[in-house]
């Protein structure tokens, strides 16, 4: 393309790599200034930080241990990362990088990796297709406060925010439904409800002007208007923490009104997960699941994650050509 050299650094949530990472991954989490925040937050939120993760440090143990013992994020980012970097490199001069906000590697130790280096231009992606503080903004915030810690300016920057309707984007999570609806032998996909569920937001979050909500749904007609189907759909969010009021339904209270009107089988779609962690396989496909077959759910499956699907790769390339295109 131009010949310049292109560092693409793909930033994502990151994992405890063991058990014993659980609460330090935690105490990460909630200190984070992007989601942790009220009156005079910078002399209580480290202790406070630690006393949660302390107390929930087991419970989520224990959810770590029914996958497996550890989060598959950061090999499924790298298997992303890869992928990517195989084809933007038949473009320009590219090399991937992974960036994890609560979990190595931390965006601390990529920026002092990348100070050092030689790249032309820098390209932030955040793998979140939907825009959030607590996911995007917390990403990227954290990135710009390393760079000015570590005095380092990269030049020519530039931050893909969201792409919540990329066409690409939309045609995988198309395939992968469509691929989980095959599960169901013999039943008419009328009979099958497509349960749409995405993370969660506290709704003072939305209603300071958080676009999250707007583009999840967004992403969900997108979706169900590629895919075409006669089943019925429902969106709903999960993984509440705290007392705050969150976006409603919740994924568990659509699960007891659809098996309590009669539905007996469930398509489960994480819609705005990417790679496969503990909210899609243990709060979803082993938590909701059970509770699922408890209400007299037949057939409940759930959608992969995108992960590297061919065109989850391919949208990602595209946003990054596009943006450097437009430079």
């Amino acid at each position: 393309m131009d010949g310049k050299k292109t560092a693409v650094i793909l930033f994502q949530l990151g994992g405890p790599d063991s058990l014993n990472a659980v609460e330090p991954f935690l105490y990460n989490l909630f200190c984070d200034p992007d989601i942790f925040d009220f009156p005079l937050a910078f002399l209580f939120r480290k202790p406070l930080a630690r006393m949660i993760s302390q107390m929930r440090a087991r419970s989520v143990q224990h959810h770590y241990i029914v996958i497996g013992g550890k989060s598959p994020i950061l090999e499924l980012t790298r298997q992303q990362a890869e992928a990517l970097e195989t084809e933007l490199r038949k473009d320009i001069d590219a090399k991937v990088f992974v960036a994890m906000r609560y979990w190595h590697p931390k965006i601390d130790s990529v920026v002092e990796n990348l100070k050092i280096s030689n790249f032309d231009r820098f390209i932030l992606l955040p793998l979140y297709p939907q825009y959030s503080k607590p996911t995007t903004a917390s990403s990227i915030n954290e990135w710009h406060r390393q760079c000015k810690k570590k005095k380092f300016n990269p030049p020519n920057e530039i931050v893909i925010k969201d792409f919540h309707q990329h066409p690409l984007y939309i045609e995988a999570i198309v395939g992968q439904i469509n691929l989980t609806y095959n599960k169901f032998k013999n039943i008419p996909s009328k009979e099958i409800h497509l349960v749409f569920s995405a993370h969660g937001v506290p709704e003072s979050l939305i209603a300071s002007g958080d676009p999250y909500k707007d583009q999840i749904e967004k992403t969900v007609s997108a979706v169900i208007s590629k895919g075409n189907w006669d089943s019925q759909h429902t969106l709903c969010y999960q993984s509440k923490v705290g007392p705050m009021k969150w976006l409603t339904p919740s994924l568990n209270d659509t699960i007891n009104k659809l098996a309590g009107v009669g539905n007996r089988h469930l398509l489960v779609v994480p819609i705005s997960f990417v790679t496969e962690h503990i909210e899609t396989l243990q709060e979803i496909d082993v938590q909701t699941r059970q509770k699922a077959t408890e209400l007299g759910v037949k057939q409940f499956e759930m959608m992969p994650a995108l992960n590297s699907h061919p065109k989850f790769i391919a949208a990602l390339k595209d946003l990054v050509i596009k943006v450097i295109e437009k430079k």
